[in-house]
């Protein structure tokens, strides 16, 4: 294994010691596994350290997210383009499921028409629907714990965290792990040296999950990603970044358990899980062209209104519908199961 970058600053000792315990006497672990401590150690990383304010625009929080510009624009919007995919199903027939919504940061606002009902998931909640559903998560799939490859030398590589002392290195793997053999015959076989992809997995086996039972109904997904094909020849960097204090860093090893870890998510592998699992109408859209697509008339009135003045309403419309904004940055995943 050879060593890839600086040594990055001492993580928490609690944090630090859990880190030794999953590399065990070898020192070193996947990236997949460190990422997933950092994130979701209980009580130690990321999503999980009690009385702590990660999501919106104040100074002492790490990034913002369409629904913390305005819980009642972007749910509202939600609501009228779920009810307009269902079709012919009826809205009241079907509960309102949001996953993964931080609490203090729920996207509806205790507000569920036209749908039966509101359910809220938190983290480590149950992710099994009910029988007719609208399933919604707002940036959940890029929150999964993430593994990174390299190619080197003629080849693939999966790079890990080495744990030596006090600090963390970013090491080559001697092989790749178990969860990620299977990815090795997917890989180009040749492509630029230093080449990175950055790949959630986990975000996959989240959704093989989420769609095993037999619910039926929409799944609505807002996030932002990648094709297969971009992932491998348009981002030689890779996707894998840190956020803290709305700065975005390639710096994924400082501040373990303090700062957000995410990366692009990819959509083709996403759909293919969801054709799997039975669903149709599994389709990709900019956020812009989702709007506008399935809540033409939801947007028309914000839009209209206090029309001749400012209108805080339409200013957050702006902000998610403008390419330059949110619009093109994120993408909704959306799909039925009759």
């Amino acid at each position: 294994m050879n060593a890839a970058s600086e040594q990055a600053p001492s993580p928490r000792p609690a944090l630090l010691a859990h880190l030794r315990y999953l590399a065990g006497p070898g020192g070193v672990l996947p990236y997949r596994d460190f990422t997933a401590a950092a994130l979701y150690a209980p009580g130690l990383g990321y999503y999980t350290r009690p009385g702590v304010t990660r999501v919106g625009r104040q100074a002492h929080t790490d990034f913002y997210t369409a629904s913390s510009l305005s819980r009642g624009i972007f749910g509202n919007l939600i609501r009228a383009a779920a009810a307009h995919l269902l079709q012919t199903d009826n809205p009241a027939e079907h509960a309102l499921v949001e996953l993964g919504a931080e609490p203090g940061r729920d996207t509806f606002d205790a507000e569920a028409a036209p749908f039966a009902r509101l359910e809220t998931r938190r983290y480590g909640d149950s992710h099994s629907p009910p029988a007719r559903a609208v399933v919604f998560a707002n940036e959940l799939l890029d929150a999964q714990p993430f593994h990174r490859f390299v190619f080197r030398r003629g080849g693939w590589r999966e790079l890990g965290v080495n744990v030596q002392g006090d600090a963390l290195t970013e090491v080559e793997l001697a092989e790749f792990s178990p969860a990620a053999q299977a990815l090795l015959s997917e890989l180009p076989s040749d492509t630029a040296e230093e080449y990175h992809l950055d790949l959630s997995l986990d975000a996959e086996t989240l959704l093989r999950e989420l769609t095993a039972s037999p619910w039926r109904g929409l799944l609505l997904f807002a996030d932002y990603g990648y094709t297969w094909t971009e992932l491998l020849q348009a981002r030689p960097a890779g996707t894998a970044r840190a956020y803290f204090r709305h700065a975005v860093s390639g710096d994924l090893l400082a501040r373990a358990g303090e700062q957000d870890l995410t990366c692009h998510v990819c959509w083709d592998r996403l759909e293919n899980v969801l054709h799997a699992a039975g669903f149709e109408a599994v389709e990709v859209l900019r956020q812009e062209a989702f709007f506008t697509r399935y809540a033409a008339a939801a947007l028309e009135k914000l839009v209209t209104a206090q029309a001749g003045g400012f209108s805080p309403a339409r200013q957050t419309v702006m902000e998610l519908l403008h390419p330059a904004h949110l619009g093109q940055k994120f993408q909704f995943l959306c799909a039925r199961r009759r």
